[in-house]
């Protein structure tokens, strides 16, 4: 699977690595399994600065209402999301799905600044 996270309940903190190729049912598959965690008002630093995707701007649409779905459920906690600049236009629909939401976030294109943000958010 081309999605890798960890789950730290203590610090309330998922840390989430796409690497490989990524597809719709492999974000759904996540979605999920982080619903079913519980995880929705952890912090999440979600790296995708090494996945690739083929997955079309409807396919990125649906995943954004899922979310936004489970945002109307369950107040989200923060989100760093790492993506690089070439990728930032295939994202934007989803992204500005999530921005949308009651919850701070944040893009970059490079981890350690998105971890530093994320570490610097109310657990």
């Amino acid at each position: 699977m081309p999605l890798h996270w960890t789950v730290d309940s203590k610090e309330r903190l998922v840390i989430t690595i796409a690497e490989g190729h990524v597809t719709r049912q492999d974000v759904e598959d996540y979605i999920r399994a982080m619903n079913g965690a519980g995880t929705q008002p952890y912090r999440k630093l979600f790296d995708g600065s090494r996945g690739e995707t083929d997955m079309t701007p409807e396919d990125l649409l649906a995943i954004g209402v899922r979310l936004r779905e489970r945002h109307a459920v369950a107040t989200p906690g923060p989100l760093a999301i790492v993506i690089p600049p070439d990728k930032a236009d295939l994202v934007s629909r989803v992204l500005g799905i999530l921005a949308a939401a009651d919850r701070p976030m944040r893009v970059f294109s490079d981890v350690e600044p998105a971890r530093r943000w994320i570490e610097s958010m109310p657990r």
